[in-house]
């Protein structure tokens, strides 16, 4: 416990201050809403680009530990870069008023429902037109907040694609009805559910019933983590709970590592380059975001096929590099790499030699493909 609460505040200090934009999102039922949104680093150079979009309520406190958190590890590309809108509530009764429920039926009535059509209807909407947001939507609450973001699922289209629920207040039944209205998801569905060892009796336990529920629900489609913070208290989970939660919903994102190496990709058969294909189909398919194959992720395939002696992948993976970095080496080094390996030494030295008149990129440089196609050349002399 000790050790995340230390990764937390080093994400914190080490964080580059995010700009936070003040908008007024204009509201059949409020008026003019105000909310703070806080964009990527390079929002204005990549004008290409867009972003998941997360939606936090309880903005107030949960927008600086969010938004550092996003911003420590999007510098190090950990995470993706996500366009973050923080939802107040002006005070205690705002916050109430905003998740107005009725006893009975535990849905939202009066301001609650109004709140809700805000968010689904309005908010959202205002976000696409305004910024460029990606196809992948995250909601974020605590406590009664986290509680009320679960009527998002009861749509029969889901709102979002993920949900975070530090320590939810759980209006009438919705212990079952959470996991019932899952059951029918039609498309990839992240929740994540959080408590703590210290946490409120009474909140608990109805967690730990839904936790029962979400681990028995059938659906492939649902991707489902339960975190109990030993040590940590109702307030104190969250900031053990936000790394924790951003990691599980963007795992797919993360470049590959020593133990995905290891342990995932070198002990293949073979399909080393479809492998390589397929993550990044899922970051673009299930999150939303389209990016280039990372240079070290071509790397660690490449070390995988050379490894293994798979040497005619090295033609797949040639045509993949130049999908994603046509004007760049990298493509035609593969391709010469795989004659090279195949003992067709002209061929290579001709592939060497093309990869010339293309723009360096990493480690790929211009020395390197001389370099080789010389040693190649003297074994033709």
């Amino acid at each position: 416990m000790k050790y995340k609460l230390l990764l937390f505040f080093l994400c914190m200090a080490s964080a580059v201050p995010a700009q936070v934009i003040p908008e007024d999102v204009p509201s059949r039922f409020f008026g003019n809403r105000p909310v703070n949104v806080v964009l990527p680093p390079f929002y204005d150079q990549d004008v290409k680009r867009s972003y998941p979009l997360l939606v936090l309520l309880d903005g107030e406190y949960l927008l600086d530990p969010f938004s550092g958190t996003i911003s420590y590890t999007t510098y190090w590309d950990d995470l993706p870069p996500v366009i973050i809108v923080g939802v107040n509530h002006e005070g205690a009764e705002g916050r109430k008023l905003d998740t107005d429920v009725y006893q009975t039926t535990g849905l939202p009535q009066g301001q609650g429902d109004q709140f809700y059509q805000f968010i689904a209807n309005e908010l959202i909407p205002y976000m696409e037109k305004n910024y460029r947001v990606a196809p992948f939507r995250v909601v974020a609450g605590h406590n009664v907040t986290a509680g009320f973001l679960n009527f998002f699922l009861y749509k029969e289209k889901p709102v979002f694609n993920a949900y975070i629920a530090f320590s939810p207040i759980l209006s009438t039944d919705m212990e079952t009805r959470v996991a019932e209205a899952i059951k029918t998801t039609q498309k990839p569905l992240y929740y994540y559910l959080a408590t703590a060892s210290g946490d409120v009796k009474s909140i608990k336990e109805k967690i730990g019933t839904l936790n029962e529920n979400l681990k028995a629900t059938e659906n492939e489609n649902l991707k489902y983590k339960f975190e109990e913070f030993a040590g940590a208290s109702h307030y104190s989970l969250v900031v053990m709970g936000i790394p924790d939660a951003l990691y599980f919903i963007f795992s797919a994102y993360q470049p590959i590592s020593s133990l995905e190496y290891e342990e995932k990709i070198v002990t293949l058969p073979g399909g080393y380059v479809e492998y390589l294909r397929k993550k990044y189909d899922a970051i673009k398919n299930d999150l939303g975001i389209k990016i280039p194959v990372r240079l070290n992720d071509f790397k660690a395939i490449e070390a995988a096929i050379m490894k293994n002696a798979a040497y005619d992948e090295l033609e797949e993976l040639a045509d993949m590099a130049r999908e994603d970095y046509p004007k760049m080496i990298i493509g035609e080094y593969y391709q010469g790499l795989h004659h090279e390996m195949k003992g067709e030494t002209r061929k290579a030295v001709r592939a060497y030699l093309k990869a010339y008149n293309y723009e360096p990129i990493g480690d790929y440089t211009k020395d390197v493909i001389i370099e080789k196609a010389e040693t190649l050349k003297k074994l033709t002399e």
